[in-house]
């Protein structure tokens, strides 16, 4: 396979990524709650939420073999109330849903992500740059700012992983049971497309290798990507 191929392959993985990535920031399916149903004819809550935005579902229970579970599952119809998180004011939502560990495990996860899409930002201009200009040394350093995009990523990811197992496991929340959603899986899928294509287009910009033992790195041709 080509140089030039190969190259196209991996911007078509890195879009794929930035999608994924996009989309795990902007969404609220990161991990889904629910507290234990203690009777029939009944609402219990259940809830999902994201790095911004927490929603809450009133959910009416008339099976009477869901006493003692968790509330759910979400796809049952219900009341939905959403509201942004106050991570730095006092509030309704921090008083209830985020006692103190897990309101700092999810500032810092939420400003991980930002720091991932800035990354994606820089690799993106180098790319265009590298586009419009002709310039193919750009594909080191868009490479590189991928790679970075996709380690900030799964950071964010096990910081939010930790953040809702300290939740759980603490006496001052309603929540007992938890499960990770779609939002969390585009946010590990980002990180596997964004740091392999970014190594990869890294390792495709590197210096012609020598054939032969007596040829130097400085003496072979240059390739040129189509």
């Amino acid at each position: 396979m080509q140089k030039s191929t190969k190259v196209k392959i991996t911007f078509v993985v890195i879009l794929i990524g930035i999608v994924c990535m996009f989309t795990a920031v902007v969404t609220d399916h990161w991990a889904v709650l629910s507290h234990q149903v203690n009777s029939v004819n009944s609402t219990c809550e259940a809830a999902h939420f994201g790095l911004w935005r927490l929603c809450k579902k009133h959910i009416y229970i008339d099976d009477t073999e869901a006493v003692g579970k968790g509330c759910g599952p979400l796809s049952l119809p219900g009341e939905v109330n959403c509201s942004y998180f106050r991570h730095f004011t006092p509030g309704e939502d921090s008083e209830i849903f985020e006692v103190k560990t897990q309101r700092e495990y999810s500032i810092s996860a939420a400003a991980i992500a930002v720091f991932s899409m800035a990354f994606i930002i820089l690799g993106s201009l180098c790319i265009l740059g590298s586009l419009w200009k002709g310039k193919d040394y750009l594909h080191k350093p868009a490479g590189m700012f991928y790679a970075f995009a996709g380690v900030c990523a799964i950071i964010s990811v096990e910081v939010m992983r930790q953040s809702v197992k300290r939740m759980i496991e603490s006496e001052d929340t309603i929540w007992i049971e938890y499960y990770y959603s779609w939002s969390f899986i585009c946010a590990c899928i980002a990180f596997a497309f964004l740091f392999l294509s970014g190594i990869a287009l890294l390792l495709f910009s590197m210096p012609h290798m020598p054939k032969n033992p007596w040829e130097t790195c400085m003496d072979a041709e240059p390739e040129q990507i189509d």
